[in-house]
């Protein structure tokens, strides 16, 4: 079962829930002929995952999935082996291989409609980008990373070096809440787009529509207050709405405070994370007493 973060994303900039003058300079850049490497920073819930994925699709065309590689760097940060496992996704030939993720070519840079891609996929622009001669050098593939903030000093420098070596043929995306973290090669290197929190009347419009999509009928009122307690965080507030229209408890405002009183934040904050990581519905057998029971995890189990 997909989350409403999923199936109900942002298909144009005009979606986006971001300030009038945001979205142009987002669409602006990403219609360049010669986009920039860029950073995109913002408070959680802001919009950052939703913009970058509408940039690279405007930039990459319909096959961008195929050519459009992720690292989640907070992730790593938790994880043991981090370096080896960080120099494996820049380095796929191995360590001593000269061959890296972003000097790597592409057929799809060349021809968009190589890869096989949805029919009802559209253009963000409301048009593809002009691709100029088949000679002129294309974009070939984008390495997005998100929570840059979290690579440390080490891990930095090798990034710098790629992005001078590279320029021709691939691009880099860094998101980050604290883009200060980041060195000064690499945020001099990149055009740099801050996002802020999303209104409270963009928030209570984007819930009512989604509200609207899935046939739920909330309350008066609710959609507001959940707007409100969630702070400028559009995907706490879509998911926080969606918890509690799958448990049938938009019909009172009451309920709401009912839930956030229930939970501990860290709660709320593992409940998100496994939304976003596609978790919103997972079944898993554990040992209860001498048999296995089929117990509900992901973010509704929590």
């Amino acid at each position: 079962m997909a989350s409403w973060l999923e199936t109900h994303p942002p298909r144009r900039f005009s979606d986006l829930a971001l300030e009038e003058s945001t979205i142009e300079t987002i669409e602006r850049v990403a219609l360049q002929a010669n986009p920039p490497h860029l950073l995109l920073s913002g408070p959680p819930g802001s919009g950052k995952t939703a913009a970058w994925r509408l940039i690279v699709r405007q930039v990459l065309g319909p096959s961008w999935r195929s050519t459009t590689h992720v690292l989640q760097a907070k992730d790593l940060a938790k994880s043991a082996g981090a370096m080896a496992a960080f120099e494996s996704f820049l380095r796929p030939g191995g360590k001593d291989s000269s061959d890296t993720l972003a000097s790597r070519t592409s057929l799809d840079a060349f021809d968009s409609t190589f890869s096989q891609v949805s029919a009802d996929d559209i253009a963000p622009a409301g048009h593809e980008s002009q691709r100029g001669s088949q000679t002129d050098v294309h974009i070939s593939r984008i390495i997005v990373i998100e929570d840059a903030d979290y690579l440390g000093h080490k891990r930095q420098p090798l990034l710098r070096r790629m992005m001078e070596a590279t320029s021709q043929t691939s691009r880099f995306i860094f998101t980050a809440q604290t883009p200060s973290r980041l060195i000064d090669a690499l945020r001099s290197r990149t055009q740099h787009i801050r996002l802020t929190g999303v209104p409270r009347k963009q928030i209570e419009s984007k819930l009512a529509e989604l509200c609207a999509s899935a046939g739920v009928e909330p309350v008066r009122g609710i959609l507001g207050d959940i707007a409100h307690i969630s702070n400028g965080n559009l995907r706490k507030a879509i998911f926080t709405t969606e918890v509690l229209a799958l448990r049938d408890l938009l019909g009172e405002r009451g309920n709401l405070h009912r839930l956030l009183t229930m939970i501990s934040t860290n709660e709320v904050q593992r409940m998100i994370e496994a939304a976003l990581r596609g978790q919103v519905v997972e079944w898993r057998w554990e040992k209860d007493g001498y048999k296995n029971t089929r117990k509900l995890k992901g973010a509704l189990g929590i």
